[in-house]
């Protein structure tokens, strides 16, 4: 029964700040000692902390009829739920890296997840159809691509959490998870290329990121269940690596076309809860990598493997300072959204 009256409105996309802050202490941690072993742990609790609150305005909201309904209707921001089942699928293996004596819980959050997961996975479907069939040319973004990013999630989740599944199952819905991808891309282009009434600094959205984030997710979904061949894994990561790079690049002139129009701090200084996805795309390349280096099942060609070893000691960093950046920001709007109530109040 869906509830109805008053509650505290959130933005749906509040778990990508599980997401971002979670592939970080799964992955590029590892590179710094005393993150990892001294306050793994303690960083740990406080993403659960930070899961908890963010997790129960969303579960109150969601059950809000005036809220669910047209949230699930919307051809575009119902892929949203996509960060709310990578961030628990997240977390989790945050849970098994640190907290592994509470592997129950795990269990059951892992359960929980799943369920949504069918949920969001009809959801996709319905939606899908609607941006193909019924609303066609809709300015479409990145976030389509949480389609990908929550299937590959779950693959992950339950192979790490459980036991590894048949290969064909696994092979199954990581190729689900593709065919997710395939879709988004032809409607992300369709919008970019075929529509000309756009330009980079206001129509180019934070959510694209994950244009390279869901390849870089299915990758680690390859590598964490051993599908697919040394060599598919081997040209895999170049492309995705070549997409790194050119959507990166278009950041950059994003990022200096909305200085020049709006100035520093409002053109790329203010905070809006997508920019966690860059966090999270940047963190997750790193992870793939990471678990692709520590798989004995990829031999990969000596060239490339030192090449990626050299590159995961300064991504690590550029992982790093990002999110120590997207913080800053964050804790920043805080303090303003504070500020600016006590004057209303005053």
């Amino acid at each position: 029964m869906l509830l109805k009256g008053s509650y505290k409105k959130v933005e749906p996309a509040n778990a990508a700040i599980i997401m971002a802050n979670g592939i970080f202490l799964i992955g590029a941690v590892e590179a710094f000692p005393l993150l990892d072993i001294q306050l793994g742990k303690y960083l740990a609790f406080l993403l659960l902390i930070a899961w908890i609150i963010i997790y129960k305005d969303l579960s109150v909201q969601f059950f809000h009829r005036d809220f669910l309904i047209p949230f699930v209707k919307h051809p575009v921001n119902s892929f949203v739920i996509g960060t709310w089942i990578a961030g628990v699928s997240v977390l989790c293996n945050v849970f098994l890296r640190y907290f592994p004596g509470i592997a129950l819980m795990t269990e059951t959050m892992a359960i929980f997840n799943t369920f949504l997961f069918l949920f969001f996975l009809a959801n996709c479907f319905y939606n899908f159809k609607q941006l193909f069939f019924d609303h066609k040319g809709y300015p479409v973004h990145g976030a389509i691509l949480l389609s990908t990013v929550g299937t590959q999630s779950i693959v992950i989740l339950l192979n790490n959490v459980f036991f590894t599944f048949p290969v064909y199952f696994s092979e199954g819905i990581i190729i689900l998870g593709l065919i997710f991808y395939l879709s988004s891309i032809t409607l992300i282009c369709n919008r970019y290329f075929r529509n000309k009434d756009w330009n980079m600094a206001d129509d180019w959205e934070n959510t694209n990121c994950i244009i390279h984030g869901a390849l870089s997710i299915t990758g680690l979904a390859i590598v964490t269940t051993n599908t697919f061949t040394p060599f598919f894994v081997s040209v895999f990561w170049i492309l995705v690596f070549v997409l790194v790079i050119a959507v990166e690049i278009l950041e950059i002139v994003r990022a200096a076309k909305r200085i020049y129009r709006y100035g520093l701090n409002e053109g790329i200084l203010t905070y809006q809860v997508t920019q966690w996805s860059r966090n999270f795309t940047f963190g997750m390349f790193y992870t793939f990598t990471w678990v692709m280096h520590l798989n004995p099942f990829y031999t990969i060609p000596e060239p490339l493997y030192n090449f990626q070893t050299a590159f995961m000691n300064i991504w690590a960093w550029v992982v790093l300072i990002s999110i120590i950046a997207q913080i800053a920001i964050y804790v920043k709007s805080r303090f303003m959204a504070r500020e600016k109530q006590q004057e209303a109040v005053q």
